[in-house]
């Protein structure tokens, strides 16, 4: 029997590579805008390459620049093909159309293809120095995309000289062009480590450049602006004479293009820049706070912005007008808005000491309100103030516990715990507070969880007779039912410092904590400088250096070299961490309680023992900056290092608590409890010790 196959599938591209070699030359165009469509919504249609190609050899202008757009899009993946291009591209440059010389120049510039680089200096050359002013501020960024990829080729062919000659240009664009693409260079120059000025501002260079100022478009004038800023001047006259030229810039507006929604964003710019340089000249807008007081019809995103600046500025003499207005943006209707206010009240008590009080008034004011949203970002807020200024503002506690029902946020809850248990033994009803979040401790958030373990051992360390049941019953919980490995652990540590060394515990949850301060500045200090010399740009807008979200051409952000200052920074970090490892093998080891309590008193320490450890390969390795898995080599030295420990027995006050609580009793870990032996793994042990029986916690590991 005969069998018939039907005949394959023409697809898509089957159907376009016919069109494009019709005969028919609106067939041919319609076909090209239809793979360019498809090239847009990312369908590959460069298996079309040859049959696109073919359509270059055209007068009409609308074709030819959708071909030069296919070209710029395919030609790294066919770099073989691109070459028969060539001729087109170099006959194109000689085309009475000023238009097609151009765009057939920066096409050749943006194809990026090493072998298309060596026929692109001849036409090059030409269209330097062109007649018409479009094809030579066209070419001069040409020059600029050809130092990127082949420097030594620009330098061969005197390119940098046509360009340093064409700042003399009559056009005042062709100047700005020239200026933008002499800058590029410079610093593609300066980042290589040449020595060489590339781009020289000499007082004739610089009048050229002031001439042109007040005629090319407004990213010319960056360009010449970014290079004037470069200029040093010799005297005063000619400071002057620069600032008089310079002065008139600051009054510049195109209101055709400025539209009101464009007009929050140029506001949201001009703010970062002010935070900024604030940040370096704290007292410079001390009188100005007003200027910046939120408007109703302000942006989320500004009227943040002006709250960090407000703050920023807040002194003695301004608070109360500051307190005001927070005051009232605290009724606002937006909740974003109001928790950043009532926040910024709290970053105001903490800067200033003297309105500390009056700032607790308000949140005192704002929490009458019962508010939900207000109520606990106030919480929140007075929990840093008590870090602080610790046993000042006491008589707020009641207040606060009286408003723990209209709590229902993790963030709210774990304050108002953490206030709890840091003034337990100033809390008659603390365990009764504290029980109500243990009754519901495997139903909170791991934060939540964390602030009641840490509350409850607290009070225990505090008031031992009273609150026996009620850490026996959360460490229970925190071991057994708890689902989280961090709050796990933490219970486990709590319970072997107890069990075995109170004072150890005292001191470790007890311990004295430093006031916490306000921080001056948002970035180091070397960056800062850095980003007030890059004003105007995208860097100062973000608070970010411009090479960590600009790459240079088609290399990305994360392949430029890091600068020698960051390296160092790194280096420092390391040092510092290896130093912490040091003193954490000589100190005492809590979680270890069975090796022998003989610790060699001679043990180098600091930068002697940081020279010491560097001796390990691992340590080596992070130092040099040569290490793959700096988190696995960290370990391996935790791992390698013996630790010794001593324990000191119960004082007498808490040995009738202790022997309520049967902690050296065995209990049953979580089926999921994370094992770490590199720092948890019990010692062999002491044959001394006549308690074997009783299996210590640690034994669960």
């Amino acid at each position: 029997m005969a069998s018939f196959r039907a005949p394959p599938r023409k697809g898509e591209n089957f159907e376009l590579s016919a069109d494009l070699n019709s005969e028919y030359k609106d067939k041919r165009k319609d076909a090209i805008k239809r793979v360019i469509a498809n090239m847009t919504v990312q369908k590959d249609v460069s298996g079309l390459f040859p049959d696109v190609l073919k359509n270059m050899q055209t007068d009409d202008l609308e074709q030819k620049k959708l071909v030069y757009l296919y070209l710029m899009n395919y030609a790294k993946t066919q770099p073989e093909l691109v070459i028969l291009a060539v001729n087109t591209f170099v006959k194109d440059t000689d085309d009475p159309n000023p238009l097609v010389r151009a765009l057939a120049i920066r096409t050749m510039g943006c194809l990026r293809a090493e072998k298309i680089i060596d026929y692109l200096c001849d036409p090059l050359q030409k269209c330097l120095r062109d007649e018409n002013p479009y094809v030579r501020k066209t070419a001069a960024l040409c020059v600029a995309k050809l130092y990127d990829l082949k420097p030594e080729l620009v330098v061969e062919n005197g390119f940098i000289e046509t360009l340093q000659e064409m700042i003399a240009d009559s056009n005042p664009m062709v100047v700005a062009n020239t200026v933008a693409a002499l800058t590029d260079i410079h610093q593609a120059a300066v980042a290589a480590g040449s020595n060489a000025d590339v781009f020289a501002i000499t007082s004739t260079v610089l009048n050229k450049l002031l001439i042109a100022l007040n005629e090319c478009s407004e990213w010319g004038r960056v360009a010449i602006l970014n290079a004037l800023a470069r200029f040093e001047t010799e005297d005063d006259r000619e400071s002057e004479h620069i600032c008089e030229r310079v002065v008139p810039q600051f009054q510049h507006a195109n209101a055709s293009v400025v539209l009101a929604a464009v007009k929050a964003k140029v506001q949201w710019v001009a703010l970062r820049n002010i935070n900024l340089l604030l940040q370096k000249r704290p007292d410079i807008l001390s009188n100005e706070m007003r200027v910046f007081f939120c408007k109703y019809n302000d942006p989320l995103y500004v009227k943040v912005e002006k709250l960090d600046i407000m703050v920023r500025l807040a002194g003695e003499s301004n608070v109360d007008a500051l307190l005001s207005e927070l005051k009232e943006y605290s009724s606002e209707v937006d909740v974003d808005f109001v928790r950043r206010s009532i926040k910024a009240i709290g970053q105001t008590a903490i800067k200033i000491d003297e309105a500390a009080e009056r700032c607790v008034n308000v949140l005192l004011e704002l929490i009458g309100t019962r508010v939900s949203y207000v109520v606990q970002e106030a919480v929140v807020v007075m929990k840093d103030i008590f870090r602080k200024y610790p046993s000042t503002y006491e008589g707020v506690i009641p207040t606060l516990c009286a408003n723990l029902d209209e709590l229902d946020e993790p963030e709210a809850k774990a304050s108002l715990i953490w206030i709890i248990g840091e003034y337990a033994n100033k809390i008659d009803n603390a365990d009764e507070l504290l029980g109500i979040f243990v009754d519901t401790f495997t139903e909170e958030s791991y934060p939540v969880q964390l602030q009641t373990l840490t509350a409850v051992v607290k009070l225990f360390l505090r008031k031992p007779d009273t609150s026996q049941g009620l850490v026996q019953r959360i460490l229970n919980t925190a071991t057994k039912d708890c689902d989280s490995p961090d709050v796990r652990d933490r219970a486990y540590i709590y319970w072997r410092l107890l069990s075995t060394d109170p004072g150890a515990a005292k001191n470790v949850v007890l311990a004295h904590r430093p006031p916490i301060s306000l921080p001056r500045t948002t970035v180091s200090p070397a960056l800062l400088e850095e980003l007030l010399g890059e004003v105007s740009s995208l860097a100062s807008v973000y608070h970010k250096p411009a090479e960590t979200f600009v790459g240079r051409g088609r290399v990305s952000a994360e392949s430029i070299p890091r600068k020698a200052g960051d390296l160092a920074d790194d280096q420092l970090v390391t040092q510092r961490a290896l130093q912490t490892v040091v003193i954490g093998q000589q100190a005492e080891n809590l979680l270890n309680f069975d090796d022998p309590a003989d610790v060699d008193d001679q043990q180098p320490s600091g930068i002697a023992a940081t020279a010491v450890l560097a001796s390990t390969p691992a340590a080596a390795n992070l130092l040099a900056g040569t290490s793959s898995n700096p988190l696995d080599d960290l370990v391996s030295i935790f791992g390698n290092s013996g630790m010794g420990s001593t324990s000191t027995p119960a004082p007498p006050q808490y040995q009738n608590a202790f022997a309520g609580l049967s902690f050296a009793s065995p209990i049953t870990p979580a089926p999921a409890a994370p094992i770490t032996p590199s720092v948890l793994q019990a010692a062999s042990p002491v044959q001394s010790q006549p308690q074997q029986a009783q299996d210590d916690l640690l034994g669960l590991f």
